[in-house]
C-alpha cells in the first residue's frame, strides 16, 4: 500500500492550485500539521475552510466539537474523519488513517468516523 505523501504526490497533478498548497504544506509539514486544527491549515496555506464544504471534501479532524458539530448540524460533506486518538503525534494520526485507508476502503464516502487506536466506528453521515 502506498504512503500518504505517495499518495499525495501521485494525485498531485490532478488538485487545483489551493489544494496543491495544502498538499506542499502536509508534505513538508506534515509533524506540524498533526496539531493543526482545519482553519489553522487553512489559515496557514491562503485556503477558505468553507471550500472544503462546497467541493465536498471528506473532513479529517482531531477537534471533537468540530466534528460533532458538523454531524449535529447536518453541514454538507463526503465524509468525516474524527482522530480520537491519546497520542497526537503525526505517526499516530498517519497510522490511524492508513489503517482506516486499508481496512475500510469502501466506507470512507457518506460517513462519520471515529477512529480511535482500538477501534473504529463507521456511521452513515
Amino acid at each position: 500500500m502506498p504512503t500518504f505523501k505517495e499518495t499525495i504526490r501521485s494525485n498531485y497533478g490532478r488538485l487545483s492550485p489551493g489544494y496543491r498548497r495544502v498538499a506542499d504544506f502536509l508534505l513538508d509539514n506534515y509533524r506540524e500539521v498533526a496539531f493543526m486544527t482545519a482553519t489553522q491549515l487553512a489559515r496557514r496555506v491562503g485556503v477558505d475552510t468553507k471550500r472544503a464544504f462546497a467541493e465536498n471534501r471528506i473532513l479529517i479532524t482531531n477537534d471533537q466539537d468540530f466534528g460533532k458539530r458538523i454531524f449535529r448540524e447536518g453541514w454538507p460533506h463526503r465524509g468525516v474523519i474524527l482522530l480520537r486518538l491519546r497520542n497526537a503525534w503525526a505517526a499516530s494520526k498517519i497510522d490511524a488513517l492508513e489503517r482506516l485507508r486499508i481496512g475500510y476502503p469502501d466506507q470512507l464516502v457518506d460517513h462519520f468516523i471515529v477512529v480511535t487506536e482500538t477501534a473504529i466506528r463507521i456511521a452513515s453521515a
